[in-house]
């Protein structure tokens, strides 16, 4: 959206033959914001399910909750559109009500402040700042809840990675999150900023071990809709498609 783009953005999206966003709110979004007059297709991120998928890890579990508590995850790389401060936030409530541990995976601009909001709030002692993790998915196989309060996504990846290890999300509303995370279902969702209602949200999944359980199938089987082999052939027809209209022209 910076306007300094936007010249570029346009020309290259109506010059293109062929345009796809990773979800209906993207699109939504480039036809609003750009003086576009082609056509965009949508055909969803997917995830590499070999890749993603849970992985026994039960003594790397064991060492971040030695006393069984629950793993909450959050990753992304610290900008002031993820709100960080806002997992900060949710986790100390849901401290108060189920013990549970939470880590923070990746790095960026708003990394200190989270780490200073912990020192303020007294629970620096449960929360690890990982840093930037070429292994996330062994991280996310340890965990119980993913966390995810951004202010803008256009489609959510990194929840569909943590899905993809059973793992539910809470997640604000906003952008594709709504085309991914299903309501009660996969985990839920609240406005951006409700701090109070993801962390009850939370502390609803986290406090009954079998509706956790239930969540969590749920989490892999939404997963599995976006699986590689299914969204690689949508951009292959696609790519027919387009070049057979290109045919046609010439």
């Amino acid at each position: 959206k910076d306007v300094t783009y936007k010249p570029v953005v346009t020309f290259s999206i109506n010059q293109s033959d062929g345009v796809t966003a990773v979800s209906d709110h993207l699109r939504e979004a480039t036809f609003e914001h750009f003086e576009v007059q082609n056509e965009i297709r949508v055909i969803h991120n997917f995830i590499d399910l070999q890749r993603f998928s849970l992985k026994p890890k039960d003594h790397f579990k064991k060492a971040i909750a030695p006393n069984n508590e629950c793993i909450l995850v959050h990753t992304s790389n610290f900008r002031k559109v993820k709100r960080a401060s806002d997992v900060i936030h949710i986790f100390k409530k849901i401290l108060e009500k189920v013990p549970s541990k939470l880590l923070m995976v990746g790095d960026g601009g708003d990394r200190v402040n989270c780490e200073q909001l912990c020192r303020q709030l007294g629970i620096a002692e449960s929360v690890r700042f990982l840093g930037k993790q070429d292994a996330v998915e062994e991280i996310l196989s340890v965990a119980d809840l993913f966390i995810m309060p951004s202010e803008s996504e256009s489609f959510g990846l990194a929840a569909l990675e943590a899905m993809a290890c059973k793992v539910p999300v809470i997640s604000s509303n906003a952008g594709g999150l709504p085309e991914l995370n299903i309501n009660g279902v996969t985990g839920f969702m609240s406005n951006v900023g409700d701090v109070e209602s993801m962390a009850n949200n939370a502390i609803y999944i986290l406090e009954d071990s079998i509706r956790l359980e239930q969540f969590k199938e749920n989490a892999l089987k939404r997963a599995k809709e976006f699986e590689l082999s299914l969204i690689l052939p949508q951009y292959e027809d696609y790519y027919n498609e387009v070049r057979q209209r290109s045919l046609i022209k010439s």
